[in-house]
């Protein structure tokens, strides 16, 4: 593109950032930590870190990214256990592969925390702007600057886009139609157009937040209270986190009157009546889209959260609409102890223009114009939590492309972090995508627990894991060595005291001498049991509980664990075989139509990633591995032998 003729001024920096929610504040940060100059540049300064939907943190296979995310030495998982105002560990009664932490934040202490640590972050600038157009090198089309509104011009050697549904964004309200990025703040305009400019394909998603509702106005008496754990769990693994008053949500749930209305005034739905062209999440659906959907269930659940300590604002989680004002007034209070409820703030859908995320290279970058990076929502994602994990890697990868080293790619068995980005740039996203532990086919392998183990050392070979959080993690792993050791040795022998008691807790018979480890493969032996037994088991679960469940889970699944790292071990011949850049599949007469459209689109690197592409057969991979191997060989024997 074109510069400027004359900016106004002109600012320097190696990274320019765009947009500060919560990947912007990953990716800043990233940069700022590996000593780059950056500057985040948003619209409001006061809107950083911002909670646009549900304040609240982690949830099924979020809480692994939120973890993943602290393991590399990210920031998300401080905030949120800086600013709780409940923590509750879902499906405590499943396997520890689909366990989930999740946080209720103070929506204002969340903000109010992200801001002060930008603010005091070294090498990073904030500023507050909007940028209208792109500026890139003539020659080799490298990104070179950003221009804003006010003519001022960002010179920089790379740029993270993370502007979230703020590009060309519009808000709705049954018929009503603004334009907005949420609902009191403007949309971005200008930067589609340029990314067009530069060849990018766009479309439209649209997401919503269900209303806000003033507590003081309902009658919780009646309802269930949701209080959170009294065993107390934290995002991030290092020591000393906050411990704070929890508060409790509240359940109720909609009725043979909710769905009703909804039927009634459907037909004034923008959605339903095609004045939104933006697919929305099928995982987080309107109420409306649930009821449709859904008509064999008369009642649907709807929690009542907290939006603050200092505030009578409420989130009625589960009611996200774009039903006009007067229709959801009348929906809320058919709702038990809601019959009075007063509407702060209505629901609202924000349809917004996203770049699917086939344009990016794994790293994050446009394959057509080195040196900008994409993460977030714009990228055709939701949730804070998936933002926060693609900033932190697009930061990462920008701050690696400006000093010439190279990209760091997440292999899907490494992480969900991996699998979240493999996704996007593999699929072609229909709608906005939300990380499920459903899509990780090697979630035992990636549990919540584990995500130091696996990704700490590569955050500190990045030079992001600074050596205090460096120090914890070799300490941890000193812990559970030391266990593992002490259980391989430890016995148990049948006739003993300690024999009995086990039996009157299991129900397990001991016939034979038998470690402690052997004993906690059993199913009904926990590592809480034999803490009643052994003192080294009881003093490690007063001490540090956190481990303890970290080394029984290891044990008890290691048969299981094995098998998914030979799995692993056999796929990844497809995964480091390149496919090389310039391939023209139009000429590989032997692929599917199909295939052959889809290859040429998508521009797979590897072909594991072109295994995972929809339109690809098993025969066309097949087809594949014997033409990369032919023009391997080929190329082999063209090269001239020299002499040594």
């Amino acid at each position: 593109m074109t510069p400027l003729p004359s900016p106004t001024y002109t600012e320097t920096c190696d990274v320019l950032i765009v947009g500060g929610g919560h990947a912007g504040i990953e990716a800043a940060m990233a940069c700022a930590k590996l000593g780059l100059t950056t500057i985040l540049a948003t619209q409001n300064l006061d809107t950083i870190g911002q909670m646009s939907c549900n304040p609240a943190i982690g949830g099924p296979a979020k809480s692994q990214l939120v973890k993943e995310i602290d393991a590399l030495g990210g920031v998300m998982g401080l905030c949120a256990d800086a600013t709780y105002l409940q923590m509750k560990t879902l499906n405590m009664s499943k396997g520890p592969a689909v366990r989930a932490l999740r946080a209720q934040s103070d929506k204002a202490e969340y903000r109010a925390f992200c801001r002060e640590l930008v603010e005091s972050e070294p090498h990073l600038k904030l500023r507050q702007t909007t940028l209208v157009s792109l500026q890139t090198d003539p020659k080799t089309g490298e990104f070179t600057a950003a221009t804003d509104y006010l003519g001022i011009q960002y010179q920089a050697r790379a740029m993270v886009l993370t502007t979230g549904t703020f590009m060309n964004g519009m808000l709705w309200v049954g018929k009503k139609a603004v334009s907005g990025g949420r609902p009191g703040e403007k949309a971005s305009t200008g930067l589609t157009a340029e990314l067009q400019r530069l060849g990018l394909h766009t479309a439209r998603l649209k997401t919503g937040t269900p209303p806000r509702l003033d507590g003081r106005s309902i009658d919780f008496t009646g309802l269930d209270a949701h209080p959170g754990d009294d065993e107390l769990r934290h995002f991030s693994f290092m020591p000393n986190r906050p411990v704070l008053e929890q508060l409790p949500c509240h359940l109720t749930r909609t009725n043979a009157a909710t769905h009703q209305l909804i039927h009634d005034n459907i037909h004034r739905s923008p959605m339903y009546m095609g004045q939104m062209d933006g697919c929305g999440p099928r995982y987080c659906p309107s109420i409306e889209d649930k009821v449709t959907r859904f008509a064999d269930k008369d009642s649907h659940h709807l929690f009542i959260e907290p939006e603050g300590r200092n505030t009578y604002e409420v989130y009625l989680q589960g009611f996200s609409t774009c039903l006009p004002y007067e229709i959801q007034q009348a929906m809320i209070t058919t709702l038990p102890g809601l019959e009075k409820a007063e509407l702060l703030r209505p629901a609202t859908a924000v349809e917004y223009d996203y770049f699917p995320a086939y344009q990016l290279t794994p790293a994050l970058m446009l394959k057509n114009t080195p040196g900008i990076f994409l993460a977030g929502q714009i990228n055709g994602t939701s949730g804070y939590e998936e933002a926060a994990a693609q900033g932190l890697i697009a930061g990462i990868n920008a701050a690696r492309y400006v000093g010439q080293q190279e990209p760091i790619i997440l292999t899907r068995d490494s992480s969900y972090i991996g699998t979240l980005i493999d996704d996007l740039v593999t699929k072609e996203i229909l709608e906005p995508y939300r990380m499920l532990t459903s899509r990780s086919e090697y979630r035992l392998l990636l549990r919540q627990d584990n995500a130091d183990t696996r990704l700490t050392p590569l955050g500190k070979e990045i030079g992001l894991v600074d050596n205090a959080r460096w120090q914890v993690f070799t300490n941890k792993q000193q812990r559970v060595d030391t266990e593992n050791q002490r259980l391989a040795k430890a016995t148990l022998s049948p006739g003993t005291p300690e024999a009995a008691q086990l039996q009157q807790l299991s129900g397990e018979i001991i016939k034979e001498k038998t470690p402690l480890a052997t004993l906690l493969k059993r199913p009904a032996i926990s590592y809480t049991h034999l803490a009643k037994l052994d003192n080294g088991c009881a003093e490690l679960v007063a001490t540090q509980q956190q481990t303890a469940d970290f080394v029984e889970t290891n044990i008890k699944y290691a048969g299981y664990i094995q098998r998914q790292a030979h799995t692993i071990q056999k796929l990844h011949s497809a995964e480091k075989t390149a496919i090389p850049t310039d391939v023209d599949y139009t000429q590989i007469k032997q692929l599917s139509a199909e295939a052959m459209e889809k290859l040429a689109k998508l521009r797979p690197v590897t072909l594991g990633q072109a295994s995972r592409m929809s339109g690809v057969t098993p025969a066309d991979i097949a087809i594949l591995q014997v033409i990369l191997a032919k023009q391997k060989r080929q190329k082999a024997e063209q090269e001239p032998i020299t002499a040594t």
